[in-house]
């Protein structure tokens, strides 16, 4: 199975736009040769492999700062978050939220005992769930939504 993600439409506009920002600002040439491959493949309507990689670091840093919205429009952010979704890092983030949904199914009809919220550090925060016995630790962070410990 290919890992290939078609890339098209406003996507692809604000894609193209966005490399070609970035590269115009790099001085390192390896950067600026990875990007100028990402913007081939954009081009061409399909990334996969390292340029789809590329493309998810550089969509997901101007999804972070808010640089899409404020450049491209809503519309435009909507396109990027859309692609990103189907891109590896997007894919990553999905699957680890699949996976925290599923553990928290466990606590369904359990009458909720304790819930907090703390600062685990910069970006990263944690959530714990006591319900009737059972109890779950979560990370939410840039690296997604994860189960930290889970038992009784």
């Amino acid at each position: 199975m290919s890992d290939a993600v078609r890339v098209r439409g406003e996507a692809a506009e604000v894609s193209r736009a966005e490399a070609q920002a970035v590269i115009a600002m790099l001085g390192d040439g390896q950067r600026r040769e990875r990007l100028a491959d990402v913007l081939a493949a954009v081009d061409e309507g399909r990334v996969e492999g390292e340029d789809a990689a590329a493309l998810g670091e550089l969509l997901e840093l101007g999804l972070q700062t808010g640089r899409l919205r404020s450049v491209y429009g809503p519309e435009g952010e909507q396109a990027a978050l859309g692609l990103f979704r189907r891109l590896p890092q997007g894919r990553e983030l999905s699957q680890s939220t699949s996976e925290l949904n599923e553990a928290l199914d466990v606590l369904s009809g359990r009458a909720l005992e304790k819930l907090s919220v703390h600062v685990v550090g910069p970006g990263e925060y944690g959530v714990s769930i006591s319900a009737e016995g059972f109890e779950l630790a979560i990370r939410l962070g840039r690296s997604g939504a994860r189960i930290s410990t889970m038992g009784t």
